[in-house]
């Protein structure tokens, strides 16, 4: 048999819809989205059962090691957890220098030289438990950082992280050094476990192409955080509270969605790429806010149907809802959270998602190298 030609091996084998929209690229036993049915999971464990139930180490601890731990694993896990939190002399004395920017911006940089700092080392090059503690160092260090850039930021001194206190208690303690009240501290931690994983979104699977190519965690991560920054991404909470405040009155709900589309924008908070019904992360922080109180919440469901009823009447046949972002920013905003902090405290939580797919990718050889179908002028020319 004779070998391919160069250009039959450059062939795709057939065209990928734009986005890669539907294209199942790996398997992962870390988790599913359901996009039809509302519903995504956590290995066997419905996501939203388990951030009504559980704490943010529990499910760190179910995607990184395979079950949910006993009592006694998470008391381990979260000794073992707690000196990983503290931030190294090094990013202590640059942290002024990276204060000034977007607190993403920061962190990404932070890591960056925390990775060069602590010598982090390809994947390829390490076994499994090296990975998994340069994991658990990534995943336990990143709120401490964007924590300490934010008080930088302001002015204020840094506040230590706490060894009795969980994540979610934690990441209020550091942002605020006050004890927050145990129901900010249980709707904070319901939204971070319902933004741990959520399949192979654009950030998730960029960790993973990192990966692959046995790049060394904190690298994967930094370019996961690339991704996640972006407002079509990540970047959309404080958007979503954005336009809350400019519609104001449920009143004006209708006329504001016709004029954002009439101006060829996207409605922030509305619509997912993969729910074609409620986003049930969406779905769990309504209730929350609701729980929390207040004249936001109020507005905010008021507003949502007032919303979803226009976006109906507009595009009729597509099913708009509101997504994860617009709930969000008013739990946290009702949380004291401020805006700008918005999309780094969903990195806080997601970090571990990320995380556990490097972890998974490492033990695949193969690097993930799609290809392109070009469409440019015609080749070869001559070269003038």
């Amino acid at each position: 048999m004779s070998a391919p030609t160069a250009t039959s091996a450059a062939t795709p084998s057939g065209d990928a819809p734009a986005g890669l929209r539907g294209v199942v690229v790996t398997t992962t036993e870390l988790g599913d989205v359901r996009g039809e049915e509302g519903f995504f999971h956590y290995r066997q464990y419905s996501a939203v059962d388990l951030a009504r139930t559980r704490t943010v180490e529990d499910v760190w601890f179910l995607l990184h090691r395979g079950h949910l731990p006993s009592a006694a694993e998470l008391a381990a896990f979260r000794a073992e957890v707690a000196p990983l939190r503290v931030l190294p002399p090094v990013l202590v004395d640059v942290l002024p220098a990276l204060a000034g920017g977007s607190p993403l911006a920061g962190v990404r940089t932070a890591l960056s030289l925390l990775g060069a700092a602590e010598g982090a080392r390809p994947v390829l090059d390490l076994s499994p438990q090296q990975r998994a503690a340069d994991a658990l160092r990534v995943c336990a260090v990143v709120p401490t950082v964007l924590a300490a850039l934010h008080r930088t930021r302001a002015g204020l001194p840094l506040v230590a992280p706490r060894e009795d206190l969980d994540a979610a208690a934690n990441w209020l303690w550091m942002l605020t050094g006050a004890q927050a009240p145990e129901a900010h501290v249980r709707a904070v931690r319901r939204y971070l476990v319902a933004t741990v994983d959520h399949g192979f979104n654009a950030s998730t699977f960029t960790a993973r192409v990192v990966a692959s190519t046995g790049a060394d965690v904190v690298a994967a991560v930094v370019a996961a955080l690339g991704a996640f920054s972006g407002p079509l991404h990540g970047g959309a909470p404080d958007r979503a509270l954005d336009a809350l405040a400019e519609i104001g009155h449920p009143d004006r709900a209708a006329a504001w969605v016709l004029e954002q589309l009439a101006a060829g924008r996207r409605v922030m908070g509305f619509g997912h790429a993969v729910y074609r019904t409620r986003d049930p992360r969406s779905v769990l922080l309504r209730e929350t806010a609701l729980e929390l109180g207040g004249d936001l919440a109020e507005l905010a469901v008021a507003v949502e149907e007032r919303v979803v009823a226009a976006l109906a009447e507009a595009k009729p046949g597509r099913a708009l809802h509101a997504n994860v972002e617009y709930y969000a920013g008013v739990v946290m905003a009702t949380c004291g959270i401020a805006p700008e902090l918005f999309t780094p405290t969903f990195a806080t939580s997601r970090v571990v998602g990320w995380c556990a797919h490097v972890l998974e990718q490492a033990a695949d050889p193969r690097i993930i190298r799609p290809s392109a179908r070009y469409t440019g002028p015609a080749a070869p020319v001559p070269v003038p």
